[in-house]
């Protein structure tokens, strides 16, 4: 097969099911990223794309994002005009919906099937934008914007001839009219990897936990609202005053990756150390970590703690399950596909720092739950999330929608 992957941050979703596809040497597998620095994937051919530029500061609030995608299109256009012109027609597309550049695939390749991984729809009410109630309600400017946002992803949906997203929550964010057209196909934990470790250590470079009793961890792509860090950090002033003996670990960069700053634009990090009274020391900030240290922390967890708004769920959260961890959860969608409460996992109230506190310390104190959730926490990815199970079936979909009309042209 001659099999086309896009996406601006390779390889992103698309890592293990292009790299199962690079193993078969009668493939041809390219790859169009904005990512210059990614490690290279054997077998796969990596074309960069520049955009010419970006939107212009004097663009409609409303359409610089679509502005944006159409440059991002632009560009990803004239990698597939090249393509073409050595004769390289690909049997399938696959691209990641949103940014824009998949837009013009089918005015290129109109007989080449489309296959859009499809990640989120910005809906504001009933999901991430409404969810918090206690904030100051949104302008008719924000809702208005909001909606817009959706431009390009909607000419993707009605380009494309399939999608796929990984949980029933993101599904429903979608509109009715494209749902029967996407199907729920989740991603995949490598479950061989993220596995427990009996009597694990903490030990990374620059931090010796190997003798605490007790390892509260918690993992996110960065420090901000939506995966509830404001809310862990005010339950650990609760929580660490009462348990002497425990140790905080955090692997997450000093960035917001999603929501709004705090208040006089400082990081969320800069903005909790300074208003939140607690023993710091005990508190330890690793920043991102490659992924042999980032196992070694999640097999060496006492509790885990993942909060998010109701949005994309995080790959974190499936991987600390398959690692055996004991998971306090906030009780939120899509969080209530992975976890149900009591059974492989605690949930609670996003917003209840005093609860996200109480039961921290009733994982802590009651031994026996404690075994029986991690127990069950393994157990439901491995039926569920496994990519041993998942990524055969992403390859018999992938082999169902390609067209094959002749012979693979070198890239």
């Amino acid at each position: 097969m001659r099999i086309l992957f896009i996406h601006n941050n390779f390889p992103a979703q698309y890592r293990h099911i292009a790299g199962a596809l690079a193993n078969n040497p009668d493939n041809k597998i390219g790859f169009i990223t904005q990512n210059k620095t990614s490690a290279e994937i054997p077998g796969v051919t990596k074309l960069v794309y520049e955009p010419a530029r970006k939107a212009h500061a004097s663009t409609h609030l409303y359409v610089k994002a679509f502005e944006n995608a159409v440059l991002e299109a632009q560009a990803v256009v004239r990698i597939l005009e090249q393509l073409k012109a050595k004769g390289f027609v690909p049997d399938l597309v696959c691209a990641h919906t949103g940014w824009g550049s998949g837009m013009f695939v089918k005015d290129i390749f109109p007989g080449t099937p489309l296959l859009l991984y499809c990640e989120w729809f910005t809906r504001f009410r009933g999901s991430d934008l409404d969810f918090d109630l206690g904030a100051p309600p949104a302008s008719l400017d924000d809702i208005l914007r909001f909606r817009a946002s959706n431009a390009a992803m909607l000419i993707d949906l009605e380009a494309c001839d399939v999608g796929v997203t990984p949980t029933y929550w993101q599904h429903s964010r979608f509109p009715d009219a494209f749902q029967p057209r996407i199907q729920v196909l989740h991603d995949g934990v490598d479950t061989d990897y993220f596995q427990p470790k009996t009597g694990a250590k903490l030990q990374l470079p620059g931090l010796d936990l190997s003798g605490a009793q007790e390892i509260i961890t918690y993992v996110a792509r960065g420090m901000d609202t939506y995966r509830g860090f404001p809310q862990f950090i005010e339950s650990l002033a609760r929580l660490l005053s009462r348990r002497p003996n425990c140790h905080v670990v955090i692997v997450a960069a000093d960035r917001i990756a999603y929501g709004p700053p705090p208040p006089e634009g400082k990081s969320w990090k800069s903005w909790m150390q300074a208003t939140v009274d607690l023993d710091w020391t005990r508190v330890h900030f690793t920043g991102s970590l490659p992924y042999r240290d980032y196992l070694q922390v999640l097999q060496a967890s006492s509790v885990h703690v993942y909060l998010t708004k109701p949005f994309v769920l995080s790959w974190s959260l499936l991987e600390a399950l398959s690692a055996g961890c004991l998971v306090v959860a906030s009780d939120t969608a899509p969080v209530r596909e992975a976890i149900q409460d009591g059974h492989n996992g605690l949930l609670v109230d996003f917003f209840d720092t005093q609860a996200i506190a109480d039961r921290i310390e009733e994982a802590l104190d009651n031994g026996a739950l404690g075994d029986m959730l991690r127990r069950h926490a393994r157990a439901t990815v491995l039926e569920h999330y496994s990519l041993a199970k998942l990524l055969p079936a992403q390859l018999q979909l992938l082999d169902k929608w390609a067209t094959r009309p002749g012979a693979p042209a070198t890239l």
